[in-house]
């Protein structure tokens, strides 16, 4: 047993709530009892609790207790089993802040980078309290004590009272995913109490329940909650990391994102708990593709001083450096059975103690890598497919890194599904300038067959969207031509500048009336487009809402009104007057409409995809028909027209392969969707019969809510309809 003293500071500073600090227990415990090798991390058993943690490269391994005037006690642990360093300290319980001290080699060029003085997060740990503090402390080109400017790893235990609380189970057919920030969707919210603002209580509190509800969104996508921490680089800067891709612990919410300081895991079970209650399942986007320690200079937090070559992957022929195909500075390696455990009893963890429905992996063909080259028959998709938890989760992939052929579109195996950014380019593209033609949007409008089919997969397998927290809102995407990431410090140099966006003629606002009439116009189109294509739709919070981050595609370290959720307009906001307020009302009811229509209309997110073929008892009709304005069946040669910016979708509803639960056959009605992103107004002739006897109009974009006139007319089989410039059109078929 060894005391020291650390300098307080905000990582040893007291706190309350289940995982509060409590004293070490150094006047009456002389040295670690044997303890076991399993499980890793900090278990609790009543009475004590056994440490565990594994290295390969390890000589000796120290657990260090801090109390909360940030005394150390340290404890080494004697025993090794299987490259497990474990130790059982009784009387020490919930609260106990602690973390690691593992000495060893330091020898870079064999990618050994032990250091004792650094303090170490552990990888297990279900709670992390206190801030990263950037200080050469932290660094490993030195032997000053980092223990004062890192967060320290917490022992806990929560009997949470989960109730009749179940996974809903939504089928992926089912499914609309609205991607949010916990922090920013409530953190201005004018009825959540200011206390609860910006915390999993806020995202948990009835205002953002009936909020979500009454969207109709089966599934929130949190963007990450894994407790992660701010680069170096940006506190030097002043700046903090937003979004959170900078993970430091995989089992861990993250800590400032609770109501009450150490109240961390209760609260996020709480807000799960409540979520499903209103029927919405948590998706949690998880960031296992690297971590917060980046490249060969960055700081010693965790897994650098751990076991370095194992963790990390490292350069074959230059074994002091990564291999980075995340951009980040280093790659997480999870070919070695320990690293790939931890991923494993991580995504566990998250669904059967917390309760999530799923996960988004950012860069996830970082994680199929082989020797270099993404591998479908990797170890990583085969121990997903395998286990009898992981698998049944819903799984979405980001299916590209930043490495040579990280780019995996459409190539994950079957129980994944993907982020399709080719839907999104497609139909960006297809909107704001019209120059390709309507060939690949008829794929995308469609499920993507040309990406899914021919693995087994299903229209589901693409998660379609056009806007996410990485680029432009709906708003912006329809105003700037370029981007504004001055805010951001890097002189406007970082965020993608293939937007395919248009502004209507003014960059950003104000603008004068008639182009903010043209962006909502197109605005309208585009959530048209994204509700009523086949597939799982991704919508992005706030959009709905005309939200806006004035020009910014990368507002990654914009912790301000910039990225938070407006629910009330700014008062230097161009369109803040009655008539701005009255159309993002107009664009939130369209939402909600387009949504119910989905979930009412089976035809409108398909099970199975298109054949194109004559259905049975339709009259000659196909389940899925392609339209020309002059109201023609489209030939071959208009699929290679670039100049084509019109396109009729047609949906058979009695086509449908979707059964019941009884076994009996579903029969929908039948759509014609129509989308026109021309300039000008263009005549688009309704087919005649067999396809309908008359048209419905259900949705029409050219109206302020995309809701046409009480008295609208039908529109007879063969007449034609005057498509105002930039607009869509949904009708219902009637057949007598």
């Amino acid at each position: 047993m060894e005391h020291t003293d650390a300098a307080a500071s905000p990582a040893t500073a007291p706190a309350a709530g289940p995982v509060a600090g409590r004293a070490a227990p150094a006047a009456c415990l002389d040295r670690a009892w044997p303890g076991e090798p399993f499980p890793l991390g900090a278990t609790w058993d009543g009475e004590g609790t056994n440490f565990a943690l594994w290295s390969s490269t390890a000589s000796a391994v120290t657990v260090c207790l801090f109390d909360d005037a940030g005394r150390e006690t340290r404890f080494p642990l004697d025993d090794v089993t299987y490259r497990v360093w474990h130790g059982y300290l009784p009387s020490v319980g919930p609260g106990q802040r602690y973390g690691f001290r593992v000495d060893g080699p330091r020898d870079p060029a064999r990618g050994l980078l032990h250091n004792p003085a650094k303090l170490l997060a552990d990888p297990y740990a279900r709670a992390l309290m206190g801030e990263f503090r950037d200080h050469r402390a932290v660094y490993g080109d030195n032997d000053e004590d980092s223990a004062p400017f890192v967060p320290r790893s917490v022992v806990t235990h929560d009997a949470f009272p989960w109730g009749d609380d179940h996974h809903p189970k939504i089928p992926w057919d089912d499914t609309v995913i609205y991607e949010l920030h916990v922090r920013g969707f409530t953190r201005a919210h004018p009825r959540i109490p200011p206390e609860l603002r910006g915390s999993y209580a806020g995202l948990a509190h009835p205002a953002a329940l009936d909020y979500l509800r009454s969207l109709g969104a089966t599934a929130v996508e949190l963007m990450p909650i894994h407790h992660f921490v701010a680069e170096p680089d940006l506190q030097q800067r002043g700046m903090t990391n937003y979004w959170g891709y900078n993970t430091l612990g995989f089992f861990a919410p993250h800590e400032a994102y609770a109501s009450a300081r150490g109240n961390q895991v209760r609260e996020f079970k709480a807000m799960v708990r409540a979520l499903h209650a209103a029927g919405i399942e948590v998706i949690l986007d998880v960031v296992y593709n690297h971590t917060a320690e980046g490249g060969p200079g960055g700081p010693w937090l965790s897994f650098r001083g751990i076991d370095n070559a194992a963790y990390y992957r490292l350069d074959d022929n230059d074994l002091s450096r990564y291999l980075d195909y995340t951009g980040c500075g280093n790659t997480f390696d999870p070919r070695l059975p320990f690293p790939l455990q931890l991923i494993t009893d991580s995504l566990r963890y998250w669904i059967t103690e917390m309760h999530v429905d799923g996960f988004r992996f950012d860069l996830a063909a970082s994680l199929a890598r082989s020797l270099h080259d993404v591998d479908k028959l990797s170890a990583f998709f085969d121990t997903i497919h395998q286990d009898p938890v992981i698998s049944q989760a819903k799984l979405i992939a980001e299916p590209w890194d930043v490495g040579a052929g990280g780019y995996q579109l459409g190539e994950f195996p079957p129980l994944w599904t993907e982020w399709n950014g080719r839907y999104r380019d497609t139909v960006r593209q297809f909107w704001a300038h019209g120059d390709g033609g309507v060939r690949d949007l008829a794929y995308r409008l469609s499920g993507s067959s040309d990406l899914y089919a021919d693995d087994g997969r299903a229209p589901y397998a693409s998660i379609n969207f056009i806007t996410a927290h990485d680029g432009f809102t709906l708003r912006d995407l329809v105003s700037y031509e370029n981007k504004h990431n001055d805010a951001n410090g890097h002189g406007n140099t970082d965020g993608t500048n293939d937007n395919r966006s248009v502004n209507f003629g003014t960059e950003g606002d104000p603008a004068p009336a008639a182009a903010r009439a043209l962006r909502l116009r197109q605005a309208r189109g585009l959530l048209t487009t994204l509700l009523l294509s086949t597939g799982v739709p991704m919508l992005l919070a706030g959009d709905e809402r005309w939200r806006t981050q004035r020009g910014n595609n990368n507002a990654y370290v914009q912790d301000n009104e910039t990225s938070w959720m407006a629910w009330e307009a700014p008062a230097d906001d161009a369109d803040a007057s009655a008539a701005g307020a009255a159309a993002a009302e107009d664009l939130l009811a369209l939402t909600r409409r387009l949504i119910e229509l989905r979930r009412r209309s089976p035809v409108l997110r398909q099970r199975a995809f298109f054949v194109g073929r004559a259905t049975p008892g339709g009259d000659g009709c196909k389940d899925l028909a392609w339209f020309h304005p002059d109201g023609r069946e489209l030939h071959d040669g208009d699929w290679f027209d670039g100049s084509l910016r019109t396109l009729g979708m047609y949906l058979d509803g009695r086509g449908l392969r979707h059964r019941d639960r009884r076994g009996e056959l579903i029969i929908d009605d039948s759509y014609l969707l129509v989308l026109h992103a021309g300039d000008d107004p263009v005549d688009f002739t309704v087919p005649g019969q067999p396809w309908a006897a008359r048209y419905q109009v259900v949705i029409d974009t050219a109206c302020p809510s995309g809701l046409p006139p009480a008295d609208e007319p039908t529109i007879e089989a063969g007449a034609a309809r005057v498509l105002v410039s930039r607009s869509a059109l949904l009708l219902r078929v009637l057949r007598d």
